[in-house]
């Protein structure tokens, strides 16, 4: 008969956390990029089975947005994660049970009508947007995401000019954000041209 080495649940959870930190995590306050991984739609998957199971009674939608979504482009190394919920005021009791994962609630965090989560102290390695599922904030960033997707030359133009502006601002994040937002806005128009459904 084989033997098969049984490892204590304490052992196998802690190696996870570590695997998660070794494919995830930026310095706050910092600006840096690394090669795609395509281990990052796994640990996606894995962290919405969680979510699904805290709150998913009281939400309409679990996607894995910005550039960790879009194989093939350079990324910081945050999963940034969207909720889509039917109404901002009801959603905050999301709140309490995604503290409880972890997460640390920022409020709107400079943009209205959306519920921010984040994951990491000095260390970040999630992101959480909750946004109402009708609104522009939700469906631009699947819009975005989706594209760039089914366009691979769009998206290694993005990815080209990301790495462009990080090294003529020299990790400046406002002049970096702002540098994006013409090619961003480009895709956008894009995307709501070819999808009849964007609800403008």
């Amino acid at each position: 008969m084989e033997n098969k080495t049984i490892y204590p649940s304490f052992l196998i959870l802690p190696f996870f956390q570590c695997l998660i930190f070794i494919m995830l995590g930026l310095e706050k306050g910092k600006l840096k990029f690394v090669p795609h991984n395509p281990e990052w739609k796994r640990l996606f998957e894995s962290e919405k089975k969680i979510l699904q199971t805290a709150i998913g009674k009281d939400i309409l939608d679990i996607q894995h947005i910005g550039s960790t979504s879009i194989p093939g482009i350079i990324a910081k190394p945050i999963l940034d994660i969207a909720i889509a919920v039917t109404n901002f005021e009801a959603a905050a009791v999301c709140i309490q049970p995604i503290e409880n994962l972890g997460y640390i609630y920022m409020g709107e965090y400079g943009l209205p009508r959306r519920h921010l989560f984040t994951k990491g102290d000095l260390i970040r390695t999630h992101n959480i947007h909750m946004w109402e599922i009708h609104s522009q904030d939700w469906q631009r960033h699947i819009l975005f995401r989706d594209y760039l997707i089914k366009y691979p030359e769009f998206a290694r133009q993005y990815s080209e000019l990301k790495l462009k502006l990080l090294e003529e601002h020299q990790g400046d994040r406002d002049k970096y954000q702002d540098g994006k937002s013409l090619f961003i806005d480009r895709i956008e128009q894009l995307a709501r041209s070819e999808n009849k459904n964007y609800e403008t």
